[in-house]
């Protein structure tokens, strides 16, 4: 059986980018054919050979926003 959902899909899918009646087709769609199946799993290993980005701001930036922050505070008004 040839299956209508592509590769976008099922990356999304893996992203957890769909909806709860797009992901209940789609594994219902995977448990039905096996060479959709097979493209998952391919998918599915690069997906997890992605290095994993970590997204930290340097010590200077963090500097950088306190100090903006720190001279354009808004004074209380009474």
């Amino acid at each position: 059986m040839k299956s209508k959902i592509s590769t976008n899909i099922l990356i999304k899918y893996i992203y957890s980018e769909t909806t709860v009646s797009e992901s209940l087709a789609i594994e219902d769609a995977l448990s039905a054919d096996w060479s959709l199946h097979e493209a998952y799993e391919e998918v599915l290993a690069a997906y997890h050979q992605l290095p994993k980005a970590k997204f930290n701001p340097s010590p200077d930036a963090i500097q950088n926003i306190l100090k903006y922050s720190a001279q354009n505070a808004v004074e209380p008004q009474h």
